[in-house]
């Protein structure tokens, strides 16, 4: 094994090739039509939404979307440096989690306000962190 920093990264993921749109654009074409059509014949959301990600994440496809974002001239590399930010992915599980057990006990009311006042946390944290950059 080689010894420089991206040496495991390599060996998981492999690296882009040059044309890959050609392979990458129809199967998010394929992703999100199939998708569409699982929803249409009433599967639940949730399966849904897991079995594209999940597609997504094992062909590198979400991989190559957020190339395809982070290349977009000024706002691009910002806005893939804050779906990298792992404290936004921490706050997103553990809301979630909360939310699961407050809707268990009968708090269904507080967990409205708490993932409003959450994802109202979030969007600050986004909108400053791009802010902060471009000033």
């Amino acid at each position: 094994m080689e010894d420089h920093p991206h040496g495991l990264i390599d060996q998981v993921f492999e690296q882009p090739k040059r044309g890959s749109w050609k392979i990458m654009l129809p199967l998010w074409g394929a992703l999100l039509g199939l998708g569409l059509l699982a929803l249409h014949y009433g599967i639940d959301e949730r399966v849904v939404a897991g079995g594209v990600l999940l597609l997504g994440v094992v062909s590198s496809a979400v991989a190559w979307l957020v190339g395809v974002i982070g290349l977009v001239p000024l706002v691009g590399p910002l806005v893939v440096k804050v779906l990298a930010i792992p404290i936004l992915w921490l706050l997103n599980a553990l809301g979630y989690l909360v939310s699961y057990i407050a809707i268990r006990r009968g708090y269904s009311q507080d967990v409205l306000t708490y993932r409003g006042l959450t994802v109202a946390l979030l969007v600050g944290i986004v909108v400053g962190y791009i802010l902060g950059k471009l000033l």
